[in-house]
């Protein structure tokens, strides 16, 4: 997919290079899937080339952190979530949130209801697993807001199973509930045999302890060199008219993942289901930041009771810089 522009100089009867496309490596937060279709979609459909730009598209894993990744200099720009991003700025890494395309979270927690919840009351003394590596945050920020400790199975306390990235712990029943994503565990659940009739689910968004999720970060430091933000304006427009693109055409951008899938571990049907899902977080965002969402994730992550996510309110997270100038 990288373009390599040549330009024939018949005065010298030489061919010597052309402006080349500026080069941008982007780190994913997870595996090639349709949670990140926007970017392929750029990629395939030319968008990203029509830019002046030549992106390559890192995907993640398990054994990748994309903030370590940008730390050691591998990647220009990453997708990650906020609370992974607020935590390390406070720890040192000046992360800045250029752009967020996701305007709403997929993240949940599914449980069975036939172990008796019917609310978020009922989590009291049970087993829960939870995804760590950052993805912990929001979890923890939501049993401190309901007064629920995480010290073990309790009355007044929950037991944490760490969760690997799968749904066995539910299907298993070692755990009375899991974290899922809209647009891909809980369908995994369901393709397991599972009804939904059987399950109870609670959206982080409608508790109201949302976070940001796979937003756009760059180091802070490149910021202040104006052709580095000219690029990312350029990217961020660029990837956006990629997931506008895929937000009307979710089976044809499902084909576009699964084509950049070197794995070959996804499915056709697994695909589409996840695209549609995932129109539904990227509708109604042009890119830019939603400074009220941006509030509302912090307010999360410092209402951590005595282990708070973040300590105190960030300063020069995130930026309208490079979103307005993609937008211009």
């Amino acid at each position: 997919m990288k373009q390599t522009w040549i330009a024939a100089t018949a005065a010298l009867g030489l061919a010597s290079p052309a402006l080349a496309a500026d080069a941008v490596t982007l780190q994913l937060k997870w595996v090639t899937q349709a949670q990140f279709a926007g970017y392929y979609v750029a990629l395939e459909k030319g968008f990203y080339e029509e830019a002046g730009l030549d992106v390559t598209i890192l995907p993640g894993g398990p054994d990748i952190a994309p903030t370590q990744v940008i730390a050691g200099g591998g990647a220009d720009v990453i997708v990650e979530w906020m609370p992974a991003a607020l935590a390390v700025r406070e720890n040192g890494l000046p992360l800045v949130n250029i752009a967020q395309p996701f305007k709403a979270s997929g993240m949940m927690l599914t449980c069975w209801k036939d172990v008796g919840i019917e609310s978020p009351e009922d989590l009291d003394n049970r087993t829960l697993g939870v995804w760590f590596f950052g993805n912990e945050y929001p979890f923890l920020s939501w049993m401190s807001a309901l007064g629920i400790a995480t010290d073990g199975k309790a009355e007044g306390s929950v037991e944490v199973l760490k969760q690997g990235f799968n749904v066995d712990p539910l299907l298993q029943r070692q755990a009375d509930c899991i974290s899922t994503m809209t647009y891909n565990e809980f369908g995994q659940v369901l393709d397991a045999g599972v009804t939904e009739d059987e399950l109870i689910t609670f959206k982080y968004q409608d508790q109201g302890v949302a976070t940001m999720e796979d937003g756009l970060y760059v180091l802070e430091e490149n910021l202040s060199d104006e052709a580095f933000v000219d690029k990312m304006a350029r990217f961020v427009d660029a990837s956006m008219q990629g997931w506008k693109w895929a937000e009307e055409n979710t089976e044809e951008a499902a084909m576009i993942v699964l084509d950049y899938d070197e794995t070959g571990a996804q499915t056709e049907a697994h695909q589409i289901r996840m695209m549609g899902e995932v129109a539904k977080l990227t509708a109604g965002s042009n890119g830019a930041l939603d400074p009220a969402d941006y509030e509302r994730t912090v307010e999360t992550l410092l209402a951590g009771g005595s282990d708070p996510v973040i300590t105190k309110q960030p300063e020069g997270a995130w930026t309208h810089v490079v979103s307005d100038k993609a937008l211009d």
